[in-house]
């Protein structure tokens, strides 16, 4: 292969570090890789970084020792986030989306790629301090959240599912109270798929009084797991109290006003007072 220039360098290195989220790197990976010295891709990195921090794409982090390196973490600035979730307000308060019963159709959303990714991007931002080991939400319209999340944090991802599965092998199945409908539910989560001592993140699409978040932290203090943290993308202004504390929202949803055809939601107030 022949020298590649340095835009060529960068270009390359961008695609795989913001291909792979909070994964180490090493200078000598990229010194082989490209077969020039660790102390040009050092003058690359420097230049890389200083890119996406000019436009607010996240930041590149150094991690000292045998096994450092470089890894991308992604860390949206406030206006971008600002912007995005203005976005996402204004296309979830077309009065079209209201369903029979004052519910607001969102599955579109949550399935387009774009959108669930930079949702996931988000969620990371608020969470990467809190270190979780894995990402969990419970099936079905979480999944995409969770999943660009889990990418976003470089960590797997856990379903717990409504009714067990043979696939899943044993399982631990809890009842829990709908905070919404009053009514018992069940929600299993495979012996196999987490581990006691470990770290998880809660991220579902949507809260109203918190029933769901609630079962799966009952869930999880079966295995022995920690709470790292619990982020929603939309929380209901009512009820005020909700069965968990200290969670993160990206919206809240104050109205569906269905015979007025008219949706009221705004940005959590973490994102308006920046």
């Amino acid at each position: 292969m022949d020298r590649m220039s340095r835009s060529e360098r960068i270009g390359v290195m961008t695609k795989i570090l913001l291909d792979q989220p909070n994964q180490i790197y090493t200078l000598n990976f990229f010194s082989e890789l490209f077969g020039v010295a660790k102390s040009t891709v050092s003058d690359d990195i420097v230049l890389l970084r200083r890119a996406l921090d000019t436009f607010d794409l996240g930041t590149l982090e150094t991690v000292v020792g045998a096994a450092g390196g470089v890894k991308y973490i992604p860390r949206p600035g406030r206006n971008r986030i600002s912007e995005f979730i203005l976005m996402l307000c204004d296309k979830l308060s077309d009065p079209h989306r209201i369903l029979p019963g004052g519910f607001l159709y969102m599955t579109d959303l949550l399935f387009m790629p774009h959108i669930a990714e930079r949702v996931g991007e988000i969620m990371a931002y608020k969470f990467n301090d809190a270190q979780p080991d894995f990402v969990i939400t419970v099936e079905t319209k979480g999944i995409p959240i969770a999943l660009m999340t889990g990418k976003a944090l470089n960590c797997p991802v856990v379903i717990a599912r409504r009714d067990s599965k043979v696939t899943e092998g044993s399982v631990v199945t809890i009842n829990y109270v709908s905070a919404s409908s009053k009514r018992i539910q069940t929600m299993s989560l495979a012996r196999r798929a987490v581990r006691q001592g470990q770290r998880a993140l809660i991220v579902d699409d949507f809260m109203k009084g918190g029933g769901t978040a609630k079962g799966m932290i009952d869930l999880l203090g079966e295995f022995g797991v920690d709470i790292a943290g619990v982020g929603v993308m939309i929380a209901t202004q009512q009820p005020e109290e909700k069965m968990v504390e200290n969670y993160v929202s990206l919206i809240e949803l104050k109205q569906v006003d269905e015979s007025g055809r008219k949706v009221i939601l705004e940005p959590a107030a973490w994102i308006l007072n920046g």
